[in-house]
């Protein structure tokens, strides 16, 4: 199996951490644009925000079960926090489904609604 990252032995981690992966690229494909460094390109933004909302809905079903790892960087209070994690995930989809991508001003918006969410719950649930 291809493991988002190396040396991570649990698979139900592993897929938790593919699905980051997703949303970091396409935060990064982002990115990019918002700060000018890469051409805009309503399509390419447009499919990662879409990928964004698509892992997003994949969170709850990714960690329901409180799978570990050494290399995962999830902390046991998803678990004893359930419902606040579950709705943390559903505000980013919801984040994610609320933009629209019309021209280069969007994704900077975007990258505004987006990464608030990510931060919310990063800044509580992650190592």
């Amino acid at each position: 199996a291809v493991f988002a990252h190396s040396g991570v032995e649990n698979q139900a981690v592993a897929d938790r951490m593919a699905g980051m992966k997703t949303i970091g690229a396409s935060m990064k494909t982002l990115g990019g644009m918002a700060k000018g460094a890469v051409e805009f390109d309503a399509v390419a933004a447009q499919a990662a925000v879409d990928a964004v909302a698509a892992e997003a809905a994949a969170i709850p079903v990714l960690f329901e079960a409180q799978e570990t790892d050494p290399m995962s960087e999830a902390k046991a209070d998803i678990w004893t926090n359930w419902d606040d994690f579950a709705s943390k995930a559903a505000a980013l989809e919801s984040a994610a489904k609320g933009v629209s991508i019309t021209d280069a001003a969007s994704v900077r918006d975007a990258m505004g609604a987006i990464g608030g969410s990510c931060k919310g719950c990063h800044s509580k649930y992650r190592m």
